[in-house]
């Protein structure tokens, strides 16, 4: 299957600020309260349910897939940089961590318990979401659980020019409105069973929305 054109851009761009972005962004325990408290919960779903380990789709250096495991879920990492997967192999050699895309995920039918898209779906053109929804609908398990957590806009699509240290970077941000994003998890399969939507900390420029999410047991 031919690679979408936006991943190539998306690769180098996190090659090159690899370094940069693992000194500077937020560790879980860094995170606000409820940003805390939807990563424990969700943990908590997956490691109940028992369905299958969790995939953390996106991972960057590791930092929310070791918390997760530390949390008792049976988790590991892919990301599309490998420069991204060498730093969390090196941070977290206990853990696993893969090069992939969540476009093509390597990742066998129905072998998941969990699947985290953090901060990972929004450099995915709004046409393609539904290409990587379908994927985490297909290697969840029947019963098995996504949470999608991001920025969240009024159909917004940013060019940033330089990123994480000031290296120049190539991706496109894609920021849509919380429903979209929910009616896009569902018209994948998938029933969306809380949403959390934080206005902008001081500081901040965008609301984040985070969505938790069902596989059914049936079709």
């Amino acid at each position: 299957m031919p690679e979408h054109a936006y991943l190539a851009a998306v690769r180098e761009s996190y090659d090159t600020v690899a370094a940069d972005y693992a000194a500077k962004v937020s560790r879980p325990d860094g995170l606000d309260p409820l940003s805390r408290a939807m990563l424990a919960a969700f943990a908590e779903t997956v490691r109940t349910a028992d369905r299958g380990p969790l995939a953390d789709l996106g991972c960057g250096p590791g930092y929310v897939t070791a918390h997760l495991a530390a949390l008792g879920v049976p988790a590991y990492g892919v990301d599309l940089s490998p420069r991204m997967v060498e730093l969390a192999r090196e941070a977290h050699p206990h853990l696993r961590f893969t090069v992939g895309s969540m476009t093509a995920l390597d990742i066998g039918d129905g072998e998941l318990g969990g699947a985290l898209a953090y901060y990972s779906t929004h450099h995915t053109p709004p046409e393609l979401l539904p290409v990587v929804f379908a994927e985490v609908h297909r290697v969840l398990a029947p019963g098995g659980h996504l949470m999608l957590a991001g920025w969240a806009g009024d159909d917004e699509h940013v060019h940033p020019e330089h990123a994480y240290g000031g290296h120049p970077v190539s991706y496109g941000l894609h920021l849509l409105p919380a429903p979209r994003i929910a009616a896009l998890i569902e018209e994948a399969g998938l029933t969306v069973t809380a949403r959390l939507v934080q206005e902008p900390a001081a500081g901040a420029k965008r609301p984040v929305a985070t969505l938790l999410a069902r596989k059914p047991e049936r079709p």
